[in-house]
């Protein structure tokens, strides 16, 4: 299910123009998430719900003013039909395909692979502090294998991504995680900053962020174990 398309979009991928999807509904339920209005589907109007023709015909009007395309969420890998979707995006326009994605879906993501340039992939937790990050609803294990699988890829490009949660993960945690991935080494890890305005649990509205200085720290400890590290504050 789309739930809307972002017309321009000069951040969602990385040295590209891109329209957005979003993808309404999650797996998930990290209480941090900034995106609330997507997580549970049940409370959307399925009347916003876009077609894959009227995107394709958005999408083909649009590709003078953007070269790529970003499916977002929400989890876009929720939905089986959404790989359906990027299959036609990726044989009927002329646009890179980015796919953003939490990896509880590796089986999916073997199948989206095929049609996508681009994978985003979100790294919540260490490994025994999943269920807290997630909300009770996801475990590493399926994680690790979506990631030790885009590692492996040499077709498209892929990135990982901490949002970097008091509580929920510090740097010892970034570091431990990276260790997980072993034997391979990471392309491009980006540490996000928290941002407290708008999140799922009421409880952590108003939380302060980690000092940017923290931050800065972190990414000096993972120079020499990744070859791209972006701080995105």
């Amino acid at each position: 299910m789309i739930r809307s398309l972002q017309g321009t979009s000069l951040i969602e991928y990385p040295g590209r123009i891109s329209s957005v999807l979003f993808t309404a509904g999650c797996n998930l339920a990290c209480p941090y998430c900034h995106n609330p209005e997507l997580v549970n589907v049940d409370l959307l109007d399925k009347e916003f719900n876009l077609g894959h023709d009227v995107i394709i015909k958005e999408l083909k009007e649009r590709s003078g003013f953007i070269d790529a395309v970003v499916l977002t969420g929400g989890e876009p890998l929720l939905y089986e039909s959404n790989i359906e979707l990027l299959r036609r995006i990726r044989e009927e326009t002329p646009l890179a395909v980015k796919l953003d994605t939490n990896g509880t879906f590796p089986d999916r993501l073997r199948r989206a692979m095929p049609y996508v340039n681009f994978v985003a992939m979100d790294l919540k937790a260490r490994p025994e502090n999943y269920i807290l990050a997630t909300g009770g609803r996801a475990r590493f294990s399926s994680v690790r294998e979506s990631a030790l699988f885009l590692m492996q890829q040499t077709e498209a490009d892929y990135e990982f991504r901490s949002t970097m949660v008091p509580g929920f993960i510090n740097a010892e945690d970034v570091l431990l995680l990276i260790e997980e991935l072993k034997p391979y080494r990471i392309k491009r890890y980006a540490l996000q900053i928290f941002r407290s305005e708008k999140t799922l649990s009421s409880e952590l509205s108003g939380l302060p962020a980690y000092p940017r200085g923290y931050i800065e720290a972190l990414a000096a400890k993972m120079v020499d174990k990744v070859d791209d590290i972006q701080l995105r504050m």
